[in-house]
């Protein structure tokens, strides 16, 4: 772990590629983006590196996008479209060729491959033997004049290259590392990737790249690169990568990995990117539930770890239950709405849950009573999927009752004459209201020679289908009379089924 020395204001830059959904570790990597461009003040750039043609899709461009936004991740400049600068990179890599930083190489791909297999078969390593960087003679030109094809090499300076990261302190690649005379300029005259980025960074002015551990082999060749175009390099911090709970890469085989993954299962956005940003950075204290302010005002890079941190669903959706009670209604109600919908989602997005509830349909009364199912579930339910599902209920005008779970209740015949007489009792209870609702029901079980929860329980269950919930008489007062009139209605119908 480096020491924080960093100063604003910063230009940092987020630069996907818009090859698939935005897995969580690029969203980590964002939203340390974020947050040090905010504590720091500056600019948080959000550039898209869609130059490879044959993967990059349009629609996950947008789609990124959208992640981003609903995750919470707010950024100053851009969208950029890197394939929109293919001209000026290819600009800069004909200047380094002119100025003698940079040469052609007219190298057969089938006989360079051939020597990568023969390095292979000696396990050494493979580096490109600088057969065109001083070709004799005219011999250069002469090539060219013939229309043979060609690359443009960037000439790697001789000695190791060194730089300072943020995560892991002082970095040296020596003689040793596996480094040689890469491409800039492809046979087609396309830029690659190292050339695009340096490019991109340089005239953005970029101050800080905050990236992944698996760029880490980049870094070697980029700062040298960074040095011949003549600009400033920036500051690096290599993100280790993200284990799942098997202590291996994060894989779709041991759960979602994609942001629109865990949007679909009901995470709220604020939950996960408060559980993102501690997935490899602290605050210096015990906090772990913590609004962006806070993280904003606390944030430094000196805690940025840099060892690989685990995925651990449960305490996401420990975070995502403290959100779920935590946040204002309104707030909890705007990201409930598209689970509640029948056939909502698409794209990654929520899904079909089957409530069927349009809470901007509801007259005011079942509007008040929608509010009120939503605040006393919201404390129990583990998603947003599952709370859509629990309040379903509430709206429904007959519940279908599972037979395992309510079988117990047609083992009393007596039961549908204390339903039916609470079914009276509750009618005339004034005000509906938790306390009178128990006082009424405690009064009709005595008056009856039962146990109040001979009725509690098949209340309960008439209500909700369920057989554990919030306390009986919340859910009969956020119910309201009616919804609980009729659903006693309809367990009863259910009980006189044989």
């Amino acid at each position: 772990m480096a020491s924080d020395t960093t100063s604003g204001p910063v230009r940092v830059r987020f630069a996907p590629s818009p090859t698939g959904f935005l897995h969580v570790g690029g969203a980590r990597t964002a939203i340390y983006n974020e947050l040090l461009r905010r504590s720091r003040g500056g600019a948080f750039i959000l550039r898209i590196e869609d130059t490879d043609r044959e993967r990059s899709d349009e629609a996950m461009t947008r789609q990124i996008q959208e992640a981003l936004t609903w995750l919470g991740v707010e950024w100053d400049e851009g969208p950029h479209l890197q394939s929109e600068r293919l001209a000026r990179h290819r600009e800069l890599a004909e200047r380094l060729l002119a100025e003698g930083k940079a040469y052609r190489c007219f190298c057969p791909p089938e006989e360079l491959e051939a020597l990568r297999r023969e390095a292979q078969a000696a396990k050494a390593t493979y580096k490109y033997p600088r057969r065109c960087l001083r070709l004799a003679g005219g011999e250069a030109e002469a090539r060219l004049a013939e229309g043979r094809p060609f690359v443009v090499r960037f000439q790697l300076p001789e000695g190791p290259i060194r730089f300072r990261d943020l995560v892991r302190g002082e970095v040296e690649f020596g003689a040793d590392a596996a480094l040689d005379d890469f491409i800039l300029l492809r046979s087609d005259g396309s830029p690659t990737y190292h050339m695009s980025v340096v490019a991109d960074d340089l005239d953005m002015g970029v101050t800080h790249v905050i990236r992944g551990e698996d760029h880490l082999s980049n870094t070697p060749k980029h700062v040298p690169l960074f040095e011949a175009l003549g600009g400033p390099v920036p500051v690096f911090a290599h993100l280790p990568l993200i284990l799942g709970p098997d202590k291996k890469r994060l894989s779709k085989r041991t759960g979602a990995t994609s942001v629109e993954e865990f949007r679909a299962q009901g995470i709220l956005p604020q939950a996960l990117y408060n559980y993102l940003a501690l997935l490899g950075w602290a605050p210096g204290d015990d906090r772990e539930v913590m609004a962006k302010d806070e993280m904003v005002a606390a944030f430094t890079t000196d805690r940025l770890n840099a060892s690989a941190a685990v995925f651990d669903p449960e305490k996401l959706a420990w975070m995502n239950a403290q959100y779920m009670s935590g946040l204002p209604l309104g707030e909890v109600i705007r990201h409930l709405r598209p689970f509640l919908a029948a056939g909502a989602g698409g794209d990654g997005g929520p899904r079909e849950v089957g409530s069927g509830i349009d809470p901007d349909g509801l007259a005011a009364a079942e509007g008040e009573r929608f509010e009120k199912a939503v605040d006393l579930h919201r404390r129990r339910a583990h998603d947003l999927r599952e709370l859509a599902q629990v309040i379903a209920p509430y709206f429904e005008e007959r519940l279908t009752y599972d037979p395992d779970l309510a079988a117990r209740f047609r083992e009393d015949p007596d039961l549908p004459g204390h339903l039916e007489a609470l079914r009276e009792r509750f009618r005339t209870v004034e005000p509906f209201a938790v306390e009178p609702l128990e006082a009424a029901l405690r009064e009709l079980a005595e008056e009856r020679g039962v146990k109040a929860a001979t009725l509690i329980h098949p209340l309960r269950m008439a209500l909700s289908g369920q057989k554990a919930g919030p306390p009986v008489f919340d859910l009969v007062e956020a119910m309201d009379r009616e919804a609980t009139d009729r659903h006693l209605v309809s367990f009863l119908e259910w009980l006189d089924e044989r």
